[in-house]
């Protein structure tokens, strides 16, 4: 017997049920074409993922199920075809937790559509809490396994266990499923990129293979949603535990496989295994990037902005940040602002005209001096008798996010800003000021990484943009905000090697100070950061939204009071 089956690893819209519908019909009349018995759509697929507080909305769950019933409708001439579609759905009954907050509660569901009609419907059982999930705040779990039969061209026919994300990260509701009479575990997923998260993945659905015996397709989700990206790189696995078949990172596309399935063929039986074409990992600078790329396309896009603009200072955040809007929107959707302040130097503005160059982007140069002294003729009255601080430092960040945001406002463009992770983590930034902004695309890159990609992109060039975009002296050169004489970052901060080092340890890792000084790390080092990200909460509550690439960024995952006494 052979099952084919098709994963629609699909870019969908949050909200957008019509367009996210017409995808989903498209791909199953593709994968019916091509012979397919089944076609998988990702998680929530029908509403997109995470819908947040409009699963709040008795308009919105009634809307996904109404789009459900249209799809099996405009599906049903697609005879055999079993289309499992992830969506909210209504729980029958009201629970006491539902009168508490007074709506009807709601599942994160599944439903398998085939010959015009839903033919079952699946509930999530188990809820995540953690990182970005907030799945309690809007589900109720489920109780019951899912096993759907598939009839198969020759007579035969395969039981099929349906599994939603979590649910295959524990051992019940796969074991269920198979004592309910799966044959095949089939997982559709919504889970957020961080990197090192498909290998996770691939370990986890693999010991969920190797305690029940059955072949598994894990069907995932692509695309940027707010701050977080999903990068596909769906999978299937033989009941052996091996890799069969993985579909490419950070790409829509289908992904066809067709399982030989000999459970019942023989005696003793043999292993069922899939037949698929298996992508290769790309590495992590690899990933990172495309991550980033993928991010700022979506969000620009989907939230329709025309393009993107951002102040392009001759440094590294900024060159970074440059490449990738290229990568992701093409040089023509892009503008770069150098602002030259009275402290700038000359191989700044030479370099940023360098890298504008050979991006091909329009570049503009304003000179802040006027608006710089015009601010302090106004100031200096009220500050006599005392000396220059990161006041007038602060005066030219803000002056230049004045000027970015006017561009955005007459033209439409987002404001894309520049800012790592080791700067939000220690306050190196200034509010309203190169804070100032619709998006933060480097935000959760500490300056370690800043620099392993610019490196990496300069030695790829992985969207046909152009090679070698970033100037060597902008990585090569000692870091500096440039807002007073000969500075560097290094006067304020430890040297990044050790400070991202701390920031990891503290902030991503749960580490309290003694134990990252036990690792060796300076007492001092750690006291000055441990300060330095505790005393700046009110900035990062403030920032824009970012793009999240690790397990644990300035975002969702980050939640701590700005009033806040403890300091361990």
């Amino acid at each position: 017997m052979t099952l084919k089956l098709c994963v629609a690893q699909l870019n969908f819209v949050v909200g957008d049920l019509l367009g996210n519908a017409r995808l989903i019909a498209d791909a199953a009349r593709q994968a019916h074409a091509q012979g397919a018995q089944v076609l998988l759509t990702p998680e929530l697929a029908l509403c997109g993922y995470a819908a947040e507080d409009l699963f709040l909305r008795p308009a919105f769950v009634d809307a996904c199920d109404d789009a459900v019933k249209a799809l099996a409708l405009e599906t049903a001439g697609l005879t055999g075809l079993h289309i499992v579609v992830g969506h909210p759905t209504r729980v029958g009954g009201v629970s006491e937790r539902s009168r508490s907050v007074a709506r009807a509660p709601c599942h994160n569901a599944a439903s398998v559509i085939c010959n015009g009609a839903v033919r079952h419907t699946y509930a999530k059982r188990e809820l995540p809490n953690y990182q970005v999930f907030d799945e309690r705040r809007y589900f109720e779990p489920g109780q019951a396994p899912c096993v759907f039969e598939v009839s198969l061209p020759d007579g035969g026919a395969v039981r099929v266990g349906l599994l939603i994300c979590e649910d295959a990260w524990h051992a019940a509701p796969a074991a269920d499923a198979q004592a309910a009479g799966a044959q095949v575990l089939v997982v559709i997923n919504a889970s957020p990129f961080h990197a090192g998260k498909g290998d996770e993945r691939e370990q986890a659905m693999r010991q969920r293979v190797q305690a029940t015996g059955l072949p598994l397709v894990y069907a995932h989700l692509v695309g940027g949603q707010d701050e977080i990206v999903f990068e596909g790189r769906s999978f299937a696995l033989n009941a052996d535990g091996s890799l069969a078949a993985r579909a490419p990172s950070f790409e829509a596309c289908l992904l066809p496989l067709a399982l030989n399935h000999a459970l019942e063929a023989v005696a003793p039986p043999a292993p069922a295994v899939w037949h698929g074409t298996v992508a290769p990992d790309q590495g992590l600078e690899a990933d990172l990037w495309h991550a980033l790329v993928l991010g700022v396309r979506d969000y620009v896009g989907k939230n329709g902005f025309p393009g993107a603009v951002l102040g392009l200072s001759g440094g590294i955040d900024s060159a970074l940040v440059l490449a990738i809007a290229v990568d992701a929107l093409g040089r023509d959707r892009v503008r770069a602002v150098m602002m030259p302040s009275p402290y700038t130097a000359d191989i700044s503005w030479i370099d940023a005209r360098d890298m504008a160059a050979r991006l091909g982007v329009r570049y503009d140069e304003i000179d802040i001096r006027p608006e710089f002294e015009a601010f302090l003729g106004s100031l200096n009255p009220l500050f006599e008798g005392r000396g220059a601080d990161t006041t007038e430092e602060n005066l030219q960040a803000r002056i230049r996010g004045t000027l970015l945001m006017a561009l955005s406002n007459k033209f439409g463009s987002i404001v894309l800003t520049t800012g790592n992770k080791s700067e939000m983590a220690t306050g190196y930034c200034t509010l309203y000021g190169d804070m100032a902004g619709g998006f933060a695309v480097i935000k959760d890159l500490v300056k370690t990484l800043v620099f392993r990609l610019a490196w990496w992109r300069n030695a790829h060039d992985p969207y046909g943009t152009g090679a070698n975009p970033i100037p060597e002296r902008i990585i090569t050169r000692p870091p500096s905000a440039e807002l007073r004489p000969d500075q560097t970052d290094q006067d304020s901060l430890p040297p990044y090697e050790v400070l991202d080092a701390i920031v990891q340890r503290y902030m991503e890792d749960d580490q309290d100070p003694a134990q990252i000084v036990a690792a060796g790390y300076p007492p001092a080092a750690v006291d000055q950061v441990v300060r330095l990200i505790r005393v700046n909460e009110y900035k990062r509550r403030q920032a824009p939204v970012g793009i999240r690439v690790t397990h644990r960024s300035f975002g969702k995952d980050w939640r701590y009071p700005n009033t806040n006494r403890f300091r361990g």
